[in-house]
């Protein structure tokens, strides 16, 4: 063992294809010095036993990217590390049944366009004729994708792994991780071999991510589902097409029955997501095993019945197949379905590229997003949807078996944009619960935190089946444009749990935090709104900064953003400033529209004559709070910010003065009139602070530099090739969905970041990115929906909505 690394930059603990593929892109990226340790041998986890499908489809544009980029590395990547390979590119087909799913697949397309793909829609007929087996009589049609295939994982595995020996990345087989230390700044990786002391340690564990997780304190959000698929045998009419054309069926995925079928040689394999699945390794008599390399479950095709018998129906030839094989292996998930790709939670120089569903189809890509966060601290895509810090700790074992099997079961599930799903519900309640709920409130959570999104009236469809529509007019329509309404004309109040919320204070706080954002710092009583951007000058996170006194703040985010946010604080917070998470502690409501002042008038004698973006201590209905002078809504309102056990007093006062319950809905129908953004659609590492339109908000002049602030004068020098829009666009029955396209001729000039009707402007409103040349008020564009284009019309760089915010200000 002479030989074996003491030291290194890197270790990576795991070697499937994303370990290999995170060293090998550490290595194309200069950090040669890395070693990766695997407990068996390579692919020994679920690699092995993958299907190797290589889809680049996904109704999520950072996923997409990160599938195509997979696609196009693997095509070149036997050649380039002189490795051979069997990577077919068949080609895909998904068959609708409906035409909802026809408007996902119209969806996609333009999604795949913008990104280089040429995703095609097939009628029935043109799907008969690449795919003749198939019985298309029930279908509206197909999306067919050129380059869909599939990939042997054990042959991908080895040809990341050359290529980073080549580069000087180091594999070190049967040595197992069984620790970490910290001594100092450093990591200290235990092996039976011996110990490596390293800079940064990466979690690529799999299936066994949880147990690795422990070692960091770390609970990794993550279950095991059973996967089954079944191969067979010749069948002859597949084998003499494939000799009379010279190539594979395309891969089919009927997705509205959940299974996919593809040619295996001359047969087939067929792997279903059954509803009816099952979870391992959640109970006593199923225990979490210490070894399962190159190990399977045993066949339970039981459960699959239904599929195959559908699957059969569908391409009459696999009822003539013999059956030669099952597969039933283990398969990680997170409670969204997404990996876990970038820093891990709280633990500094550590990093998760673990829990992956689709592991094989996005390897390439999840090697590239890793060596980019750790070698440049960002990545080029913004990857919040594989972000680790999405989840914030209250996903405890029950959460995750119970999401993730409902993830499993609907893997091919449409996500309508107003749809909630049912499993692990209820896991944060506002004190206000029972008093929304008896009040019709229909709930959706939030970083597990229940909030109303609308009220339901009598006779509304509040079945989850009412849900499942792209359509603008659903049940909720009629109550939220009521809700609107009231919030215009007279006052509404938002029950709104779950804010996150810290507390900065010490000696030279606020010098500290005007470093890291790039605006300056309100005055004492005051608050404002503040960007952090990364060193590129790209939109991080949006916090509303409170200035309590003059070295101390309380600083509040999205809920989601409580973890990634609190990270971002805490990683180079000052010696001598503490930060404390007050998330728990409190809890809002707002209190908006021309009447609010009305209706706190008898329940306060706080000043309500005070400007807008005043702060005040206050006592409302006898109970103590903080009132800020702010609302999302674009209305005269107030923040009533007040611990969890006054609140109900509070609410109840301002119900009986005459306020109206409005719910989320409601509120991003309120906040697009006014061009708020929203963080992670709007506001992203996708775009920097100019182009998200926000140079009020970047002070260049002042004392403290900060992040990005050199990259943002120089994009200022040259000018934005894009920027923030407001459209009004002339849409059809639907508005238009996250990454729209937004066309000038024929030509693709931009793309939406919201879209929703504005009840109180009466029109469908897109924000996004456009071209700069075009991005001029009255010019004519239009906007791509579900594959038709709308007419739309550039807007002043102002609100829609009370644009000189003569009523926030009143």
């Amino acid at each position: 063992m002479s030989d074996f690394p003491k030291t290194a930059r890197v270790v990576i603990i795991g070697g499937g294809a994303v370990g290999a593929s995170g060293l090998y892109h550490l290595c194309k990226a200069g950090w040669t010095d890395c070693v990766l340790l695997e407990k068996n041998e390579l692919t020994a986890g679920s690699t092995w036993h993958a299907a190797g499908n290589v889809p680049t489809f996904s109704s999520s544009w950072s996923l997409m990217n990160m599938q195509r980029y997979s696609a196009e590395l693997y095509r070149g990547l036997g050649e380039a590390v002189d490795y051979p390979m069997n990577y077919s590119v068949t080609g895909s087909v998904r068959l609708a049944h409906t035409e909802e799913r026809m408007q996902e697949f119209r969806r996609v397309v333009g999604m795949g366009r913008y990104q280089g793909m040429d995703l095609k829609l097939l009628t029935p007929a043109e799907l008969k004729e690449i795919y003749p087996f198939i019985e298309a009589h029930d279908l509206l049609g197909a999306l067919y994708d050129p380059n869909d295939g599939d990939i042997d994982p054990a042959q991908l595995t080895q040809a990341l792994a050359k290529g980073a020996r080549q580069m000087g990345g180091r594999i070190e087989r049967f040595c197992p991780a069984t620790g970490v230390r910290r001594e100092g700044d450093t990591w200290v990786v235990e092996t039976h071999k011996g110990d490596i002391r390293c800079e940064i340690v990466v979690n690529a564990a799999g299936y066994y991510a949880r147990e690795v997780g422990k070692w960091f304190g770390r609970d990794v959000p993550m279950m095991v589902m059973s996967h089954q698929y079944m191969l067979f045998d010749t069948v002859p009419e597949v084998e003499a097409r494939t000799q009379a054309v010279g190539h594979k069926l395309p891969l089919l995925r009927d997705v509205d029955s959940s299974y996919y079928l593809r040619q295996e040689k001359n047969g087939f394999n067929l792997g279903p997501y059954e509803r009816n699945c099952k979870a391992h390794w959640v109970s006593e008599d199923d225990p979490f095993p210490e070894d399962f390399s190159f190990q399977l479950f045993p066949d339970d095709l039981e459960r699959l019945e239904w599929y195959i018998t559908d699957a059969m129906a569908r391409v009459p030839l696999l009822e003539t197949a013999p059956l030669t094989k099952v597969i039933n292996g283990p398969i990680p998930y997170t409670p969204d379905g997404n990996p876990l790709i970038g820093p891990m939670p709280g633990v500094p120089n550590a990093f998760e590229a673990c829990v992956f569903t689709f592991g094989i189809c996005q390897a390439g890509g999840a090697g590239k997003v890793l060596a980019e966060w750790i070698t440049q601290g960002a990545t080029e895509w913004d990857m919040w949807s594989c972000d680790p810090r999405r989840f914030t700790g209250f996903e405890d074992q029950d959460y995750c078996v119970a999401k993730g099997m409902e993830v499993y079961g609907h893997e091919y599930a449409i996500h309508f944009p107003h749809h909630v799903w049912g499993e692990g519900r209820g896991k944060k309640l506002s004190p206000l619960h029972d008093r929304t709920a008896a009040l019709g409130a229909q709930f959706g959570p939030f970083n597990g935190w229940e909030r109303p999104l609308w009220y339901a009236r009598s006779g509304d469809d509040t079945t989850e089946a009412g849900q499942r529509t792209w359509d603008r007019a659903g049940p909720w329509f009629g109550a939220v444009k009521a809700e609107c309404e009231a919030v215009r004309d007279g006052a509404g109040v938002l029950d709104l749990p779950g804010f996150s919320r810290f507390e900065l204070e010490g000696p030279g706080a606020a010098e500290w935090l005007a470093g890291r954002i790039s605006g300056g710092l309100p005055k004492v009583g005051r608050l404002g709104l503040a960007y952090f951007p990364d060193d590129k000058g790209r939109i991080v996170t949006e916090m509303s900064v409170v200035r309590r006194e003059e070295d101390a703040f309380t600083l509040i985010t999205a809920a989601v953003a409580q973890s990634h946010d609190g990270d971002w604080l805490r990683r180079e917070l000052a010696e001598g400033l503490t930060l404390r998470d007050r998330t728990e502690d409190f809890t809002c409501i707002i209190v908006t529209g021309p009447k609010s002042r009305d209706v706190l008038a008898g329940l306060t004698s706080a000043d309500l004559t005070a400007p807008w973006l005043s702060a005040q201590g206050a006592v409302v209905a006898g109970q103590d709070c903080a009132l800020f002078r702010v609302s999302f809504a674009g209305e005269l309102g107030w923040e009533v910010h007040a611990t969890p056990a006054r609140m109900p007093a509070i609410y109840d006062a301002i119900l009986a003065a005459g306020a109206k319950p409005f719910g989320m809905f409601a509120l991003n129908s309120l906040r697009i009139e006014k061009g708020y953004r929203a963080w992670k659609g709007d506001l992203s590492t996708d775009y920097t602070l100019l182009e998200g339109g926000l140079e009020r908000f970047i002070k260049f002049d002042k004392p403290q530099d900060f992040p990005g602030k050199a990259a943002l004068l120089a994009q200022k020098q040259r000018g934005v090739g894009k920027r923030f829009c407001t459209l009004l666009i002339e849409a059809g029955d639907q508005d238009p969905p996250y990454m729209s396209t937004i066309w000038a001729g024929d030509q693709v000039v931009g793309e939406l970041t919201s879209g929703y009707y504005g009840h109180r402007v009466g029109a469908c409103i897109g924000l996004g990115m456009l071209r700069a040349d075009l991005n001029q008020p009255g010019q004519a564009v239009e906007v791509e929906i579900f594959g038709k284009r709308y007419p739309a019309v550039v807007q002043e760089d102002a609100p829609l909505w009370d644009p000189k915010n003569e009523r926030i200000r009143a």
